[in-house]
């Protein structure tokens, strides 16, 4: 098994609902590491422009995760995001948007361990997801 098959196990281990998490866990990764958006840095931006700023400090902070709600969510993915992976899971845009709004604050806040935003593509920090979702 690969070690973002690992990640991704250990994720969906963490995350509660059933049936939607690998498709979204898949997203939320790509959304992360994809350059054309500005990796995490951007996707952190996004939530900013989105006035989530404090929320998604929160996250990249050392502090407690602020929560985030599937409507959240939403706005800043967009309806047709949403509709696309609700679709692919067979389930609602707000299961979708839920487990997404579970899923954000934890990546984030895993790829994030120091208060800082990485530097580099999310490929580079997969040892340090491993560990800290895994305990490995």
């Amino acid at each position: 098994m690969g070690l973002l098959d690992e990640v991704t196990k250990g994720l969906t281990g963490k995350i509660s609902g059933q049936g939607v998490q690998n498709p979204l866990l898949d997203t939320v990764l790509n959304l992360i590491n994809n350059p054309q958006t500005g990796g995490l840095a951007g996707m952190v931006q996004g939530f900013k422009d989105k006035g989530l700023g404090e929320v998604v400090s929160s996250w990249v902070g050392k502090g407690e995760n602020l929560p985030v709600s599937g409507g959240q969510i939403q706005s800043v993915i967009g309806d047709d995001q949403i509709a696309q992976l609700a679709e692919k899971a067979g389930t609602s845009k707000e299961q979708v948007s839920g487990s997404l709004a579970k899923l954000f604050p934890e990546i984030v806040d895993k790829l994030t361990p120091n208060g800082t935003l990485p530097e580099g593509g999310l490929l580079q920090r997969l040892d340090s997801i491993k560990q800290n979702f895994l305990g490995s």
